[in-house]
């Protein structure tokens, strides 16, 4: 440990003052399933099952949110994690043929 320099009348030589640095909290993303007339009903469980981890009940909450809502959603990660997410989910979409549109949005 290295030397704190003594200031004049400083009694408290022997210490050493060591500040607290604050680390702030990485910033959390929504996984949002936005709606489309087109994009079964079916499919939207299936993704959210399998990209989300959501068991059947928990999907079909979603993607009801999602039917009559205009909006749900999966779940709440970091940035990156939502962001790969958001584009496994369009591939596998985009293979099928469905213009399912996720994104992912800041969390306050």
């Amino acid at each position: 440990m290295a030397e704190v320099p003594k200031k004049k009348g400083d009694s408290s030589s022997d210490v050493a003052i060591q500040e607290r640095t604050r680390t702030e909290r990485a910033r959390r993303y929504a996984v949002i399933f936005h709606n489309d007339d087109y994009t079964t009903r079916e499919f939207v469980i299936e993704v959210l099952m399998q990209y989300f981890d959501k068991t059947e009940p928990e999907a079909t909450h979603i993607m009801l949110s999602v039917h009559y809502k205009q909006r749900g959603v999966a779940g709440v990660f970091s940035k990156d994690l939502a962001e790969t997410k958001v584009d496994q989910v369009h591939r596998a979409a985009e293979a099928r043929g469905y213009p399912l549109r996720l994104t992912a949005e800041p969390v306050d």
